[in-house]
């Protein structure tokens, strides 16, 4: 889809008169000469370019300006925010030039190519890409913010992953001299190779919102994929043989052991790109292959949420906090892994933090640092186990605690003790829903009495992703679709959902963005006397009726009617539910 103001015939280069903007703008009427004014006295007094002060100060918008421009130059408008620039044509103009001449190819019509500027009265930069393209172009006008938005969501840098992988592999040989030399990698070989290529892997995962990077090595190659939005997909394939050095790079910038290579092994570093400083969370695993790497990319920039952004229908969020200022007792939130837990403790905390409160954490790994908190790294490696901070974490005093995971009997009773004696306690569980955590306590061995009288809430999560804004579409229902609704949607217009088709700005996968969805179950007086009869089937049974119309798979078909989501996620997201 492409919204345009004419369509071009011919070959078209911009007229060699110069046109003053300010005039233009003022001619046309999309600003006052009062602002043309005040825009030009700032100009004179920053030197900045003026249609940046306009859009800035608020005068007009960069549409505004981009229209303005086309109607003069008698030359197409383009909203990149609605058209889908021809993916195979990008590389006739490298990025570094995308960027400095403010231009990109959008398609090829009529034997040229169709080049959309923010600014085409640059003459410069009109010749520059002409003279790099070496064909006729014709030319559109394009917001300058889209523009750039555009640039940074469609050059990937897999070509030149590509050719890294393979300048890495001529470089390696197959001497185990050459991998050993790469410990002698410092701060001054930012240009070795293997320093480039996983420089340029982190810019391509965090230009697609890549949350984690696995490098596995396989039985003939190297596969190198990205998890976006929780769904794993493919970015290079490489020769096996440099997988050694990968791993040993990584483990060096991690502080990790770099002899070993028959145990699993975690770490940290920081990692600096584009001027955004990344945390990255690294775990190693031998694998019949080699080492298999698996990075978690952590933003220092990104803030967690706040409760009030954590997607909870109100009046299940008015419930979750009045649970959370409780005195004492346990809460729960419980979920796969990579179900946003975390964020929702964070979210929690982030609530709680106040100078009158003393809150203090055993994580594994500490993700965010928290102004006023105090975080604990558990470490495993000098037995500073779950267990015993926790003890040590008692005799210091606190108002809250978040215990990272309930991991083994012994921390899970520590932290219901604590729960019994005033403390406030904060953790997770990887349980399938909220019904089944308490019980999941109870298989853990701890006493029926304390899962009765500590446990205050358990909230299950998942994620969903969002249909893509840019290409979703009326969907119509299936009939397996039909059959999992059940007869309460039966009466749904067939087109009543959405889809996306997937376009560029989703990768092609119709998604862009998670959504949380959640079940609250609160223990009332009837749940708990069931859990301290030790009867988990009573339990189970009266926690589901409680939340009849509220679960998971009500929340997930909510998205879906709403149009956030697809019908299709709904039904994977809940899928682990279903059996409940």
């Amino acid at each position: 889809m492409q919204t345009e103001s004419a369509a071009p015939t011919e070959s078209r280069q911009p007229g060699r008169q110069k046109i003053r903007l300010g005039d233009l703008l003022v001619e046309q009427k999309v600003i006052s000469s009062a602002d043309l004014d005040i825009a030009l006295a700032a100009q004179k007094k920053s030197g900045r370019r003026l249609g940046r002060i306009i859009v800035e100060s608020g005068m007009a918008g960069e549409n505004d300006i981009a229209q303005a421009l086309a109607r003069q130059l008698a030359i197409p408008f383009i909203d990149l925010r609605k058209f889908s620039p021809d993916a195979s044509i990008l590389q006739l103009l490298p990025e570094t030039q995308a960027r400095r001449f403010r231009a990109m190819p959008l398609a090829r019509r009529d034997g040229n190519i169709f080049v959309g500027m923010a600014d085409p009265t640059d003459l410069f930069a009109f010749d520059e890409v002409a003279r790099l393209f070496q064909e006729g172009i014709q030319l559109a006008v394009v917001a300058e913010g889209d523009l750039l938005a555009a640039i940074d969501r469609l050059y990937r840098r897999t070509d030149d992953i590509h050719g890294l992988t393979e300048e890495l592999a001529r470089d390696m040989g197959e001497s185990e001299a050459s991998i050993i030399g790469l410990e002698a990698l410092g701060e001054g070989q930012a240009d070795a190779p293997v320093v480039r290529l996983l420089q340029t892997v982190f810019e391509d995962a965090l230009q697609v919102g890549a949350s984690d990077v696995h490098i596995e090595p396989q039985e003939k190659h190297l596969a190198i994929r990205f998890r976006i939005d929780g769904v794993l997909h493919p970015q290079t394939q490489a020769d096996l043989k440099i997988a050694p050095a990968l791993a040993l790079r990584l483990k060096i910038v991690s502080g990790l052991d770099i002899s070993e290579k028959r145990l699993p092994q975690d770490g940290r570093f920081a990692v600096k790109v584009r001027g955004r400083t990344v945390d990255v969370r690294l775990s190693t695993m031998p694998t019949q292959y080699g080492e298999s790497v698996v990075m978690r990319l952590l933003s220092q920039g990104d803030s967690p949420l706040t409760l009030d952004n954590l997607g909870m229908p109100p009046d299940m969020l008015a419930r979750f906090r009045a649970i959370l200022h409780r005195p004492n007792g346990l809460v729960l939130v419980t979920g796969p892994t990579g179900s946003g837990k975390t964020t929702t403790l964070y979210a929690a905390l982030g609530e709680l933090n106040d100078p009158g409160t003393k809150i203090i954490t055993v994580e594994d790994p500490v993700e965010y640092r928290l102004a006023g908190v105090n975080q604990v790294q558990a470490n495993d490696k000098i037995d500073l186990s779950f267990s015993r901070v926790l003890r040590a974490i008692l005799r210091q005093d606190p108002d809250v605690i978040l215990v990272g995971e309930m991991r083994d009997p012994d921390t899970a009773q520590i932290a219901l003790r604590a729960a019994m004696t005033g403390h406030l306690v904060l953790s997770t569980l990887h349980t399938n829903d909220a019904a089944s955590t308490p019980v999941r306590l109870l298989d853990m061995g701890v006493p029926a009495f304390m899962v009765a009288t500590s446990v205050q809430g358990v909230l299950a999560q998942r994620l969903v992703r969002k249909v893509c804004g840019n290409c979703k579409a009326p969907h119509s229902i299936t009939p397996q679709e039909q059959v999992w609704l059940g007869r309460a949607h039966a009466g749904d217009q067939a087109d009543a959902y959405v889809a996306g088709q997937g376009c560029d700005r989703c990768h092609g996968t119709g998604y862009a963005g998670r959504r949380a969805i959640h079940e609250l179950l609160e223990i009332n007086t009837v749940l708990a006397e069931s859990l301290a009869r030790n009867s988990p089937a009573e339990f189970v049974a009266a926690a589901r009726a409680a939340m009849v119309g509220q679960g998971l798979r009500d929340q997930a078909i909510a998205l879906a009617r709403a149009g956030v989501t697809s019908l299709a996620e709904a039904m994977r997201a809940s899928a682990q539910d279903e059996t409940s």
